[in-house]
């Protein structure tokens, strides 16, 4: 069940909130149920407002096929549900590319991305050209992508970067703490990545051309395997999440980034211009709704209730709808 897990993120924003609303009036900060009658207007903007107009337009929610993204997937989905929209889901689509060919051909109305991954697999912005700032990437994303007739909305508090992992014990037998410290050893070392890793410059074929890398093996594996092949001994190094649970339970340590290779990661909605016209305000509304909240502890929080406790990706994006009152509880 969802219910079993606090999480305790989202649990510490509440207590805030709820404390704020103690010390203020009756009405303020809405921390009851949906049924109460809260007059501000931080309540008001806070809630996901249903609106049945807009059940005549269809939004098809896509993701693509790892945890995080079908996370984010079903909590976009029961978002623009909550606000009235007819949604449709098509989660575990592929890589980034299988997405954007969905979005292209209307398969899907929409999906989430990262900056880093438009800026590098989509508008091919080379690794000594990548904006470090956040801020920047995200504008240098807006602006290539709506040349496509894309749009991409505001993106996330939290960044979910590519990194070089290992296992601690690992690291300290290697005497490695940056991803430079590997040149001398690359030759020994086998490192495991997804499938795509191969042609991706935030991946195997950036750290064979940013660093210099020759790595005895790369073996390509399946993106949910890429914990197991550390603790089961298959990998010495493999590419992982920055909000990957696995991280702390498994004692595993991510190597400096010292050349700044890896972009930012904010996550941002892509949608077709066009569809995002027809959905009218409260799509953008709905969006920034859902974002404002969405922390990098949150996040992996929410991907430990999947990864971890075995929740269902409806579950965990419920749970974080409900606990940050975006929807009926």
């Amino acid at each position: 069940m969802s219910t079993r897990r606090t999480i305790p993120a989202l649990a510490a924003v509440l207590a805030l909130a709820l404390g704020a609303a103690a010390c203020g009036s009756d009405d303020n900060n809405g921390g009851g149920s949906s049924s109460s009658t809260p007059s501000t207007s931080t309540t008001q903007s806070a809630a996901i407002k249903h609106n049945d107009a807009n059940a005549k337009t269809t939004i098809t929610v896509g993701s693509k096929n790892f945890t995080e993204q079908k996370v984010l997937g079903e909590v976009y989905a029961q978002a623009f549900r909550a606000a009235g929209y007819t949604v449709k889901t098509a989660l575990n689509l592929g890589d980034e590319k299988t997405a954007l060919k969905g979005l292209k051909t209307d398969q899907i109305s929409g999906y989430p991305e990262y900056t880093g991954t438009a800026l590098l697999s989509f508008l091919k912005v080379p690794a000594k050209e990548l904006p470090k700032d956040k801020a920047a990437a995200y504008d240098e994303v807006k602006a290539g992508m709506a040349k496509q007739g894309i749009v991409a909305f505001p993106p996330t508090p939290f960044t979910s970067s590519n990194e070089v992992g290992l296992l601690k014990k690992k690291a300290d037998e290697l005497g490695v703490t940056e991803i430079s410290d590997l040149k001398s050893k690359a030759g020994q070392l086998t490192l495991y990545g997804s499938p795509e890793c191969r042609t991706r410059l935030d991946c195997l074929l950036g750290l064979e051309q940013v660093y210099g890398l020759k790595f005895k093996k790369f073996t390509p594996v399946d993106i949910d395997q890429r914990h197991e092949v550390l603790t089961s001994g298959q990998a010495d190094l493999s590419i992982v999440f920055t909000t990957d649970p696995q991280i702390k339970r498994n004692n595993e340590v991510l190597l400096e980034d010292d050349k700044g290779m890896f972009p930012p990661y904010n996550s941002t909605f892509l949608m077709k211009q066009s569809t995002a016209d027809a959905a009218g305000p409260d799509l953008a509304s709905t969006i920034d709704a859902v974002n404002k909240n969405l922390t990098a502890e949150v996040m992996q929080e929410l991907n430990a209730r999947v990864d971890l406790d075995k929740d269902t990706p409806q579950q965990a994006a419920q749970a974080y709808l409900k606990q940050f009152k975006l929807i009926p509880s």
